[in-house]
């Protein structure tokens, strides 16, 4: 997963082609007669503060402004009437300074006029502007968030406000805004197509395909680079011949673009297709041969050759020449530098692949300045467990089976448990379909008190089911979620079941044995030193942010497996645990007890799990496509000294689950 900011996987969306080849920064959207973006020309910008005298009073967040008019403003200031006079004339004579290029003039007249009224939207717009083409993306994004507060139906600085915070990984943010986008212009290709960046790189690709799609219905155009970034959401649907197609439209029609070969390239690595990869990646490696992103995709792609020593090639200096190798954008890239420490784990080099993970970690939390919401996480957590008890439980309805629709099955496991092995397996059989991470519940959870008419939140709010007029209200959660999986096309013709692997839904089985109480429960094991290294060695969102540190992801792995031993104890489950180390040892065996356990005849097709052509979305998409080994099989043995701070964390869990220390 990548955590700087780019469009999708290195995809620039098609918006702001114009300039990219060139490494030009996007430019401002300027609205022209005909309702398209054109570029804003705001010719040479210097940043300056000609309308303050006190250097020392300007905002930290560098707009130029004072500290009071800006990010200490005062709610109740209010520009005085003589003001109020002034400040029209003001911006319209920065407006049309702006629109000649005189970029100097203009930031004067905007200081000047914010200055008196700091909440005028034109002047927050003008100066937005030239602090973003500046580069100063702090003072950007002040000034643009002060502007959307005080003019929340404009859709220009809207549609801006949703692309600068989800070039800052702030999807979160970027789709509530980027959402807003299309209420206020619901015709308009650019609102939609923030939705399809945004959704795509959430993870939620089925959703950001219908915008894309709504892009092209709007504008008519098949604009190259939009082709390319539908082609990377289709490729992470697991669509990967349709993916093939628009990216080879996308090239016919622009052949130098290097997001679309980049694209491209990756697709064709994770087919399995490694020499078409390398023909795509070499193209783009003639545009932009020391992009960082790159980089990763070729050392990828030679580790998947089984090429260690060429990868590692690709994201470190030969020994004693500090003029070779990569530059220092790959160096600080986190991506790159996990990168470098899982091939250096393959190569036995343990002592520096741990220290490439520090370091990896230590570049997300500066670049993303993200960390564990244990606060957060720790009251949700206590929440579940004081609402989900026995006693409370006998009192709840509980929704039935729905007939003639396949039913979930719900795999369970923290992140890098061995979920992805579990579902590659069981998708092999002709009646169960890989619904693969499915947010439904989790959609569901945040639903619910609407839903329910309640004043309470998750799971306060289930206690509307004691009311005579939410009855029903587990069935209409339960076909909501098979609504869902049917728009997603997760269903086909002759399932019965599906599964649906989503991230610590464990935190939700209260929930789900209210919507879902016959559906399999398989909660997948492994050991959890294994479990924490593995977490620690890839980029990972879910739980909290908890994988940005190594003591955080052990201390979220235990708030969340006490959760589950609460539940356990509190009702009865369709629960199977199953461990990723009996799965490595007897996949035979194993499969045949999921099977059974789920009501299904064994099929051998299961066993042969990496003869299964669909692709994973996850992180563990090469591994479940080669035949089974053991090498991640109690890895943690190497790392027995780097993982010493999270032992006595994780001791009282591994007790109880069995597990030791060799």
């Amino acid at each position: 997963m990548q955590l700087v900011a780019q469009p999708i996987r290195g995809e620039r969306p098609f918006a702001e082609k114009r300039g990219a080849e060139e490494g030009a920064r996007p430019a401002c959207p300027a609205q022209a007669p005909d309702g398209r973006y054109g570029l804003a020309p705001l010719g040479r910008i210097v940043v300056h503060a000609a309308a303050n005298t006190h250097q020392e009073t300007l905002c930290a967040c560098g707009s130029g402004l004072r500290s009071c008019r800006c990010c200490e403003l005062d709610p109740t200031f209010a520009a005085s009437s003589e003001a109020a006079k002034r400040v029209d004339i003001l911006a319209d004579r920065a407006t049309k300074a702006l629109a000649i290029g005189d970029a100097v003039a203009a930031e004067a007249g905007s200081l000047e006029v914010l200055n008196m009224a700091p909440r005028f939207p034109a002047a927050l717009w003008i100066l937005y502007q030239i602090r973003r083409r500046a580069g100063h993306e702090q003072a950007a994004l002040a000034l643009l968030q002060r502007l959307v507060a005080v003019a929340p139906n404009n859709v220009d600085a809207t549609q801006e406000l949703a692309l600068l915070l989800f070039q800052r990984g702030d999807l979160a943010a970027a789709e509530h805004h980027a959402r807003n986008a299309v209420r206020l212009a619901p015709a308009h290709p650019r609102s939609h197509n923030l939705m399809g960046m945004i959704l795509t790189e959430a993870q939620r690709p089925h959703v950001g395909e219908f915008h894309y799609r709504r892009v092209l219905e709007i504008g008519g155009a098949r604009d190259p680079i939009l082709l390319a970034n539908l082609a990377w959401n289709l490729k992470c649907q697991g669509r990967i011949a349709e993916a093939r197609e628009f990216y080879s439209e996308s090239i016919k029609a622009a052949p130098d673009v290097f997001q679309t070969l980049f694209g491209w390239g990756q697709l064709e690595e994770a087919d399995g297709n490694f020499a078409d990869a390398k023909a795509k990646l070499d193209r783009a490696a003639e545009i932009r041969p020391d992009d960082p992103g790159l980089r990763v995709a070729r050392a990828t792609l030679h580790a998947r050759e089984g090429k260690l020593a060429v990868a590692l090639a690709e994201l470190e200096p030969d020994p004693g020449d500090d003029e070779s190798g990569p530059p220092a954008g790959v160096r600080s890239d986190s991506n790159a530098v996990l990168e470098k420490g899982r091939i250096l784990d393959r190569l036995g080099r343990y002592d520096e692949a741990f220290a490439s993970f520090d370091e990896a970690k230590r570049l997300a939390r500066e670049i993303t300045g993200k960390g564990y919401l244990d606060l957060q996480a720790r009251e949700i957590a206590g929440r579940l467990r004081q609402f989900f008890v026995s006693d409370r439980l006998r009192l709840m309805p509980m929704a039935s089976v729905r007939e003639g629709s396949a039913q979930p099955i719900f795999i369970m496991g923290f992140p890098r448990s061995g979920t992805t092995l579990a579902e590659q397996a069981l998708s092999g059989h002709p009646r169960i379909s890989a619904g693969d991470e499915l947010p439904f519940i989790n959609e569901l959870s945040d639903t619910l008190p609407r839903l329910f008419g309640s004043p309470l939140s998750y799971p306060e709010a289930l206690a509307e089911l004691w009311m005579g007029d939410n009855r029903r209200g587990p069935e209409a959660l339960r076909d909501t979620y098979l609504q869902k999986a049917e728009l997603r096309g997760v269903i086909k013709q002759g399932d019965t079941y599906f599964t649906d692997k989503m991230p610590l839904n464990e935190m939700h089985i209260g929930l789900i044995s209210l919507i879902f109480p016959r559906s399999p429960l398989i909660h997948i094991l492994r050991h959890p030193l294994d479990v924490v290294l593995s977490a620690y060695s890839h980029h990972l969102t879910h739980g909290y942010f908890c994988a940005f540190a190594l003591e955080t992801i052990a201390q979220h792995y235990v708030l969340v497996m006490d959760l589950v031993h609460h539940y356990r104890a509190q009702m009865a489950l369709r629960y199977l645990p199953v461990r990723y180390e009996d799965m490595v040892a007897d996949m035979s065996g194993s499969v045949r007890r999921m099977l059974d356990f789920i009501g299904e005849s064994f099929d051998e097709r299961c066993v042969n799990f990496h003869n299964n052509r669909r692709l994973p979305h996850t992180p563990s998409y090469a591994q479940v496509t080669q035949k089974l080994y053991d090498r991640s099989r109690f890895r943690y043995r190497h790392y027995r000294k780097h993982l010493e701070p999270v032992i006595p964390i994780l001791k009282p869990v591994m007790d109880r689950l069995g597990y030791v220390l060799d």
